[in-house]
């Protein structure tokens, strides 16, 4: 029996499992006992109930948020089945966000990301800067799957989504702060209040700043570290009952150190008269890292970075069933960034990446819903983004000529232009009371035009070459949704969903030499989905099941190749890091999230996901050997697909003990279970199918605890909160750059920590 009949056999027996009980819960059980919290989500551009949205969505209020310790997007990680949300490699403000195996782990300025990232709805175009701070939020939430009839290009592993507080939900305020291991010191305010009638002000300032946990031995430089200021103003003008005006401002500003790994692998240099010389030796077999790493002497130990944008949004109410909404927005992204990528004390993988990001995005959206069975939502959309970079590898380690040492510098300047526009439209017909019937379907045509120039230099030891380069490119897409959801009771709903998604097409930020600036083409996945949305004994217990299969086509894999060359003494090898449209990739996979409340008092979660991913088809053409002409095709779907773990599980859990008039002290753990992953595509030798296991992180558990008090208004709680407290040594990313010294670099996770947390509300 395959895994494809297997998976829809479980489906079909998870849903009913789930709808039966269900259905007995509504007359059966007393009521009583604390229900579990109810969630509004947006994720289809309308207001309606989570239990009611006919797809895979987790939703975390503001009050789940504090129960679950989350400071910033990435302490979400664990708590949505399928989900990888890490820090990205290298960088001190990116996320390498995959979902369902489906995201970009590279953030390189000219890779587009698969998940979107949306913050009041506002699109953020790049991967860099999206680590947010989680600041005065209502809520968040993660949509699994394709996107893109509703929220466009690079949503094609799904969105999420950052929803803030409106400053006319006043008057209010917030004040927290937190002291914890490694001196990280933390301090938000927040607050809203009306200052007329039809006008509220609100606003919400972070600082922010923790030493480096991982320190160079030698300097005592620290790394991974923490810097951050942030803010944001609001403003809200309600001046009629038919027309809304939300004026939002935010500014972060951080100064963090650069975030380093540990070279995985043997960094070697290669002589161009022949013969690679051993530089530094792979760690030994079996041991663990230290949090100790040296890095080059020299390289600024910084990666400041500098993002604002402001925003408006206008809501008419044009009548009793239309209502007209307009999102328009600017944003500024500047950071430079100096990456350690070789993670030694070694000149090799040594670089600078200053980037100038801007993007300016306008969107209309027109709502019908007329209180009949027919629900409507149809827009245009148009973003217009520039981004210019100054780049400098440093690799004086990399060569040699006949022993003597040679200096190296490639310098590139670069400048990305996008221009895109959509139109989309989506609609529900309310069939019978029961069922449901939905389609939408959206058509974006994009523009990019980009320009490039790499100079190489060798300090006058070997003929430096300038290769430059201009290209332009259009595509276009047609991203269709169908969907129907049966409520089988009050309690239980069904749905079936298939979707489809498309990601841009673009051009290797990487290209060095001719023949590598050819563009690449957009991929897209097309997905199936079953599930149930389940609530039993009076909303005490929820239960939501999904099973899907992803159709994932011209996957883009960024690989490098490094070909012996039998004609040149010595092994050395030609250097090229390309871009390919890999094929096709098959994944399926099962989800499952309980909620239950069983006694006012206690309350217990988990989020199970099951992921089967394989490559259907993954080609590359090389020439071997080098200079002979003879083009060889070489399959790579035998690999293991990147950040698409087997299994994810959390398990959670939380009981409050009433102290009277002194308050209530609730204590909650939980535990995250990942098995095996891969961190990175290009992760075996694809000629003798070698894996290399340091790009791999086998399975493990992180164990994290809490203890809060607070009084009884509510009003101050005091917290302790422990995090990965089994001191667990675990990898969260990776950089292959083999033809590049050898180079294999793992980051990895925080090491045991704790926190003391007061807040004060109003």
């Amino acid at each position: 029996m395959n895994t494809l009949v297997k998976s829809a056999l479980l489906a079909g027996a998870a849903v009913s499992a789930l709808i039966a009980p269900a259905a007995v819960a509504q007359v059966s059980e007393p009521s009583g006992a604390t229900q579990v919290e109810e969630i509004i989500v947006t994720a289809r551009r309308t207001e309606e109930s989570l239990q009611r949205t006919p797809l895979s969505v987790s939703a975390f209020s503001e009050e789940t948020l504090e129960r679950l310790g989350a400071q910033d997007v990435t302490d979400l990680q664990g708590a949505v089945p399928n989900l990888n949300l890490v820090q990205g490699r290298g960088s001190s403000d990116a996320t390498n966000i995959y979902i369902r195996g489906v995201g970009q782990p590279d953030a390189l300025q000219t890779f587009d990301p698969a998940v979107g990232v949306y913050v009041d709805d506002v699109y953020y175009s790049r991967i860099r800067g999206t680590q947010l701070d989680l600041l005065d939020l209502q809520r968040i939430e993660v949509l699994r799957g394709p996107q893109g009839t509703l929220y466009g290009k690079n949503t094609i592993g799904g969105a999420l989504k950052l929803i803030s507080r409106r400053p006319d939900s006043g008057p209010y305020g917030t004040a927290s702060v937190t002291y914890g291991d490694y001196n990280e010191q933390r301090v938000r305010l927040s607050g809203a209040t009306p200052l007329t009638d039809t006008f509220a002000v609100g606003g919400a300032v972070l600082y922010a700043q923790r030493d480096g946990y991982v320190t160079d031995p030698v300097t005592g430089a620290e790394y991974n570290d923490e810097d951050t200021l942030s803010g944001r103003v609001t403003a809200a003008w309600t001046p009629g009952a038919n027309f809304r005006l939300d004026l939002t401002a935010d500014y972060t500003r951080q100064r963090a150190a650069m975030t380093v790994g540990r070279a995985e692998a043997a960094l070697i240099t290669t002589d161009f008269l022949g013969g690679v010389t051993i530089r530094q030796p792979a760690p030994a077999a079996g041991s663990e890292f230290d949090y100790q790493t040296r890095t080059t002497p020299g390289l600024p130990n910084e990666t400041p970075l500098d993002h604002w944008g402001v925003s408006a949004i206008a809501e008419w109410t044009l009548s009793d069933a239309l209502t007209l909404k307009s999102i328009t927005a600017y944003r500024d992204l500047s950071y430079d960034d100096y990456i350690d990528i070789d993670a030694t004390e070694l000149e090799m993988g040594d670089v600078l990446v200053a980037v100038d990001q801007n993007q300016f995005s306008q969107e209309f959206q027109l709502n019908f819903d007329n209180g009949g069975p027919i629900t409507a939502v149809a827009g245009l959309y148009y973003l217009q983004e520039d981004i210019v970079s100054h780049q400098e590898a440093y690799g004086d380690d990399l060569f040699t000529f006949g022993g003597a040492p040679l200096d190296f510098l490639r310098t590139i300047d670069d400048d990305l232009d996008t221009t895109s526009w959509a139109a989309y439209a989506n609609a529900s017909w309310q069939a019978t009371e029961a069922l449901r019937l939905s389609a939408g379907i959206r058509y974006t045509q994009e523009k990019k035009d980009y320009w490039r120039t790499t100079t190489i230099d060798w300090s006058g030891a070997l003929a430096g070459s300038t290769f430059a380069f201009e290209v332009s490119e259009e595509w276009d897409d047609v991203s269709p949704m169908i969907s129907a959801d049966y409520q089988v009771t009050p309690d239980a709903m069904i749905y079936g969903r298939i979707s489809r998604g498309f990601k841009s097409g673009g051009f290797n930020g990487r290209a060095n030499n001719p023949g590598e600036q050819q563009p690449y083409d957009p991929e897209t996945v097309t997905s199936f989905e079953i599930g149930a949305k389940t609530e039993w004994f009076d909303r005490r217990l929820r239960a939501n099941f999904a099973a899907f299969y992803n159709d994932y086509e011209d996957f883009q894999a960024r690989v490098s190749d490094c070909v012996a060359d039998p004609t040149i003494p010595g092994g050395a090898c030609t250097i090229a890091l390309t871009v390919l449209n890999a094929g096709q990739l098959d994944i399926r996979g099962v989800e499952l999230e309980l909620y239950a409340n069983p006694t006012p008092n206690l309350q217990l979660d988990a989020q199970i996901g099951y992921l089967d991913a394989e490559y259907g088809e993954f080609n590359e053409t090389r020439e071997i050997p080098v200079g002979s002409g003879e083009q060889v095709v070489i399959d790579r779907s035998w690999q293991t697909p990147a950040f698409s773990p087997e299994w994810t599980i959390r398990l959670g859990g939380s009981y409050g003990f009433d102290l009277g008039s002194n308050g209530m002290i609730t204590v909650g753990a939980n535990a995250r279970y990942r098995s095996e992953m891969a961190l990175s595509v290009d992760n075996a030798n694809i000629l003798t199918r070698e894996e290399y296991r340091s790009m791999f992180q086998d399975s493990y558990w992180l164990y994290d605890a809490r203890a809060v008090w607070e009084t009884v208004d509510g009003r101050y709680s005091l917290g302790v909160f422990g995090r990965n407290l089994g001191d667990e040594v675990y990898k969260t990313d990776a950089q292959e750059f083999s033809a590049v010294g050898g180079i294999r670099t793992a980051y990895y996770g925080a090491p045991r920590t704790w926190s003391i947390n007061f807040t004060a509300r109003y």
